[in-house]
């Protein structure tokens, strides 16, 4: 039974160090993560294919013990990675990136492993059978410090923008990567250095995201790359 389709091939290649906006959103914008247990099984998912080229497939890795779960991903973690993940947010029928391509064709594979993992466990538990992503994601490279820094707050501040939650309920929207620049507090594979590199704390930063005035006049900017 086929859950996801082999993706187009991208008339532009993506270029191994370089960072992207990498976004997808489900046929017909319906949602996709109807529950907590779906939000933590995305995270999950994301964390596991990181990698390159798991020996178990994430749906037979979650039925071993805790025990077992532990030592895989401790093995796991001395493998080669295939993005680094500077942040993220998952939203009810889309998903955001910021990623660094650390390989050749690596965003795509781990694209690829991501949607066709979660639509493969979203099917078999809701009894649904066909595609659940669109078949291309978006991907914008970041050009410059100041696109990569709106960019990511663009991708924080979209619980906010979509009307999901209010500015004062951002930090605590569990399904982005924002808690991680704070205090490791979830989601340890996201790597945000190269953005809190330009913020003196991490105060600063929370600042710059929540400006909602300075976002606005920013995202007209920035407004080609949000896909929106």
């Amino acid at each position: 039974m086929l859950y996801s389709l082999i993706m187009p091939r991208r008339r532009t290649p993506l270029i191994s160090g370089e960072i992207y906006h990498v976004f997808n959103r489900s046929i017909a914008k319906q949602p996709i993560f109807l529950s907590q247990k779906d939000y933590s099984r995305a995270i999950d998912v994301i964390n596991f294919y990181r990698y390159q080229k798991p020996p178990l497939r994430f749906s037979h890795f979650n039925r071993l013990t805790p025990e077992l779960k532990k030592g895989f991903l401790e093995n796991l973690a001395n493998k080669e990675q295939l993005v680094e993940i500077l942040a993220f947010c998952i939203m009810p029928n889309h998903v955001h990136f910021l990623l660094k391509q650390l390989q050749e064709n690596s965003i795509s594979k781990f694209m690829n492993n991501f949607q066709h993992s979660y639509s493969k466990y979203f099917n078999t538990k809701n009894e649904r059978l066909g595609s659940l992503f669109q078949a291309m994601f978006k991907a914008v490279r970041i050009e410059t410090e100041e696109q990569l820094l709106h960019v990511s707050r663009y991708i924080h501040l979209n619980p906010v923008s979509s009307f999901l939650i209010k500015i004062e309920q951002l930090e605590s929207y569990p399904w982005s990567s924002l808690k991680n620049y704070e205090n490791n507090e979830m989601a340890s594979f996201v790597k945000p250095k190269d953005i809190l590199a330009h913020f003196k704390t991490y105060d600063r930063y929370k600042e710059f995201v929540v400006d909602q005035s300075n976002y606005q006049q920013e995202l007209e900017k920035f407004k080609h790359l949000t896909f929106e």
